[in-house]
């Protein structure tokens, strides 16, 4: 290929729009600007539900996505049923282009009957019937929803001093429960002392006041460790409250151990003891329906309109109607006050109960994957709570003591005290690894990279969704088998396919899946089967547990034949390769649930246990390890943004919210560490004004935070975009652009210092780490034709031959791999510089380069050799796995039309 210079590269960024010279490529020819263009009217959206219609009322928050240019920033909408009916709506914007259009809005929807779609067009909303009403007092806040209320303590220990039903007083002292224990037992040792603590709150805010929604976030410790946020979540109508409970792991894991993690509530009962009822939602809608004092089964009987009563949850006869032969003896019938269902594993749960305490409990039976779905209260009404994720995240427990007393207490525990203290130490005990030179030999024998010290959970934290409700009886068995689906699924409203490429959102990388031509049919059964692989995967090697569930292995041991989950750094991927993005950018172009759902997931765990919120290193993430924080490699290229972004402005989510603003000002991350502080060669002492940054995996990064800040106007905005641009503006400047490798960055001005001589440093991991998406939603924004020249020249010369990188950068880049997954690259570069030479060679790359080729048996094989009988697929690895998942998208979505087998 004759090397462009950088001239012909600007001359082609201006030429003609590229859709025109190479049929069906969907970008246009450079960054659009809103001036001087007429502005479309606002499109309809049409909303469906993730899996489907849900089976009972529902609410739902989502973010919807507008073209550049086509939508004002202050722009309202409606919502219509199917029948154009006004559906109650509220709005708020999410993010702007930077022309001040609106780039997305976030939406919520009250609980009704809910339709099989919905349309959202441009209009007024229609307000609620009754709305969700927030009330401000000195001392805590109310927040009404029309059906319950609850009362929001600004100080204390309560999250909930009070929830009404009406005027009737339903749950009360809502707290946060830990229990610490202050060392692991060992083998046979006697127990270890735990100490209990509840929840101490520092503040209370109002984030949404309704109509439709109201958000409340509180914040404080578990007593005097595990800093916590907390969002309740009301909706106008709703009887139920949606919990989502933060917390911050602030121990090093060797002391203070976790040996019990929940939230507690107090149930007021007032019915008589046959009237009153406990409820489990076991696997599926299996139901465990029971009277604290049941009256079936008993050598006397009542009378068949009795029994049938209690079995129904409903207001058993006056018992002067029963037969007096039972009536007289009551007092003889036990009265079950207290029950526990544990999930101790992925694939066990166990339910027991006794009358009360001191006395012996009595099995009740045992099943696979229990719903966290659970009931105490009788005919006049109850208390019900769900947690999401129960047995995936195991292990966790329902607890539901003294039902048989005036005020029964209910416990959701994320962590079970019955599982043993949480084990946060680290795995071995360094092996000698006491310099860099042992610890680089250690890497290249376990690849592990280890440093005493740097193997710490502090700061690193977790997220649970819970729904509590208020009822006014006890609910029926379908009831509660749709409360539990809801519990397991919240329903989710999304945007159709097409609307998402139509807006060119997050980089325009993606394109609906089209099986029309032959080659492209197989390279989506490839896809297809590359998920439906590792979905079962998850569930057959068992890829669950409190910090696990979300996260994927990272390679295979074909010895073994299991996943090499207890070698160095082949075991968790923490989002070695942009997993998270192959996931996302499926799901964007497929809208398949499954893919969602896995995607969900993984972007819960990796924004959480493998980033640190607190500390030193808050703003980095953990490469790859046996633990999730074990290695000692903290880098951007984990914590980055655009792993997270994408499911943000998908659900308008406030705790991933929180998580893109502790980014923004991660660059000082890197006076605390030098990311290559083991393979320097020459001496180097971080300094704020002149801090060594590499222009792949650690600006990337920062480029995201900076960009998402700058788009939603946070309250940093002004100064992330100053960065963005002033970054790009410099990398732009540099005589090699990208392929130099690094800069020195100045901390308070935001750029990187001048480079006047060609340096070629070019490493295979640069721009997999989101650089390839993060740069294409940049050069659609921005209008700065250095910068965008500095990315295509990459884009053209990674793949290119050794002659060509040395004609253009002065040398040659070295022996690279991950050809295919750079195959991308090429793509991008072919549809800016309308390249049809470029485009060939992006499937010569993809066909050729050192990926899965076609040729590979493309299915699994059934292994009973192992410890479980599973599925394995010898040739597939996670990191390949991505790289080929986002080649295969990009370069369909690309040069799709280009498509050529090599």
């Amino acid at each position: 290929m004759e090397p462009i210079a950088r001239r012909r590269v600007l001359a082609g960024l201006a030429a003609t729009p590229l859709s025109s010279l190479i049929p069906g490529l969907p970008f246009t020819s450079g960054p659009a600007s809103a001036a001087g263009r007429a502005v479309a009217p606002t499109p309809d959206v049409h909303l469906t539900w993730l899996e489907g219609q849900p089976g009972a009322a529902a609410t739902s928050t989502w973010g919807t996505p507008w073209p550049k240019g086509a939508v004002p920033g202050d722009q309202t909408f409606q919502l219509a049923g199917p029948d154009g009916s006004a559906v109650p709506m509220q709005t708020w914007p999410l993010a702007y282009w930077p022309d001040g259009t609106l780039k997305w809005s976030g939406h919520a929807i009250a609980p009704s009957s809910p339709a099989d779609g919905y349309t959202l067009t441009a209009g007024t909303s229609t307000a609620p019937a009754v709305p969700v009403s927030v009330t401000k007092h000195p001392k805590y806040v109310e927040v009404d929803t029309g059906v319950i209320k609850a009362r929001i303590p600004r100080g204390g220990r309560e999250l909930i001093s009070h929830l009404w039903r009406g005027d009737v007083l339903t749950a009360r002292q809502g707290v946060l429960v830990s229990l610490r224990q202050d060392r692991i037992e060992e083998d046979e040792e006697r127990p270890a002392r735990r100490d209990r603590s509840e929840s101490t709150i520092r503040s209370v805010v109002v984030e949404q006041s309704g109509p439709v929604r109201a958000v409340v976030r509180i914040e404080g410790k578990h007593g005097s460790w595990l800093p916590f946020t907390v969002r309740l979540v009301f909706f106008a109508g709703a009887e139920s409250i949606r919990l989502m409970h933060t917390f911050i792991y602030d121990r090093d894991g060797s002391k203070d151990y976790i040996a019990g993690l929940g939230v507690r509530f107090k149930v007021a009962m007032r019915d008589a003891a046959y009237d009153r009822h406990v409820r489990f939602v076991g696997d599926g809608h299996g139901l465990l329906s029971e009277a604290v004092q049941g009256i079936t089964g008993l050598r006397r009987d009542p009378g068949a309109v009795v029994r049938a009563a209690q079995i129904a949850g409903t207001k058993l006869p006056d018992p002067s109607t029963w037969d007096q032969r039972v009536t007289t003896r009551l007092q003889y019938i036990p009265q079950w006050g207290d029950y526990t269902l544990t999930q101790l594993s992925a694939n066990g749960f166990a339910l027991r109960k006794r009358t009360k305490q001191g006395y012996g409990w009595i099995s009740v039976d045992q099943g696979n994957h229990a719903s966290g779905l659970a009931y105490v209260g009788g005919v006049t009404g109850g208390f019900a709570v769900g947690l999401k994720d129960f047995w995936q995240r195991h292990p966790a427990q329902l607890d539901i003591r003294r039902a048989h007393t005036e005020e029964a207490e209910v416990t959701v525990w994320l962590w079970s005290p019955e599982a043993g203290a949480m084990d946060m130490r680290f795995y071995h005990d360094g092996m000698g690894q006491d310099t860099y030179p042992k610890q680089l030999e250690g890497l290249n024998i376990t690849y592990e990279d280890y440093e005493p010290g740097f193997g710490t959970p502090y700061g690193i934290a977790r997220t649970n969704e819970l729904t509590l409700w208020a009822l006014a009886a006890t609910p029926t068995a379908d009831r509660l088998g749709a409360m539990a689906d809801q519990v397991r699924t919240p329903p989710q409203l999304i945007n159709p396919v097409g609307h998402l490429v139509a807006t060119r959102v997050f980089g325009g990388l993606f394109a609906p899946v089209d099986r029309s031509h032959p080659d492209k049919a197989v390279i989506e059964d490839h896809l297809d089967f590359l998920f439906d692989f590792y979905r079962k995967q998850v569930d057959q090697r068992h890829w669950y547990g409190f910090w696990d569930h979300g996260d994927i292995m990272h390679t295979f041991d074909e010895d073994r034949l299991v996943w090499r989950y207890d070698v160095g750094g082949y075991a968790w991927d923490n989002s070695e390769l942009s997993p998270d993005l192959w996931l996302w950018y499926a799901f964007l172009r497929s809208g398949r649930a499954d893919i969602y759902r896995f995607a969900e997931a993984m972007t819960r765990h990796t924004g959480e246990a493998d980033v640190y919120h607190l500390g030193k290193w808050a703003g980095l993430g953990t490469r790859h390890g046996v633990q999730h924080w074990a290695d000692s490699a903290k880098q951007q290229r984990i914590s980055t943004a655009v792993y997270r972004r994408i499911y943000y402005y998908l659900t308008a989510d406030e705790r991933t919210g929180d998580l893109l603003s502790e980014l923004v000002d991660s660059d000082t991350t890197f006076l605390a560490l030098d990311p290559i502080r083991k393979i320097r060669t020459e001496p180097y002492t971080p300094d704020r004004h002149a801090l060594s940054i590499g222009l792949g995996t650690d600006w990337s990064g920062l480029a995201a935070a900076w960009l998402t800040e700058w788009e939603r106007k946070g309250p940093k905005a002004d100064l992330a975009k100053s960065k963005l641009l002033g970054t790009m503006e410099t990398i732009g400047a540099m005589p090699n652009g990208f392929v130099t490798g690094s800069g020195l960055y100045d901390l308070d001005t935001g750029r990187f210092a001048p480079v006047t001589a060609k340096t070629v440093s070019v490493s295979h991991l640069s721009a997999m780490f989101g650089q390839v998406e993060i740069c294409a939603e940049v050069i659609d924004l921005v209008d700065m034709p250095a910068f965008e020249a500095a990315w295509l020249q990459y884009c053209r010369l990674f793949n290119a031959t050794a002659a060509e990188q040395t004609a253009e950068c002065g040398a040659a880049f070295g022996n690279l791999i991950l050809r295919q997954g750079h195959a991308r690259l090429t793509a991008y570069a072919a549809v800016r510089l309308a390249s049809e030479a470029l485009a060939t060679r992006a499937w010569r790359d993809f066909y050729t380069g050192d990926g899965y080729a076609a040729t590979l048996p493309w299915k699994s094989e059934r292994v009973t050799s192992t410890l479980t009988p599973t599925d394995a697929a010898k040739w597939v690895s996670t990191n390949t796995t991505a790289l080929y998942g986002l080649a295969a998208i990009q370069n369909l979505a690309l040069v799709g039309d280009k498509i050529k087998t090599f």
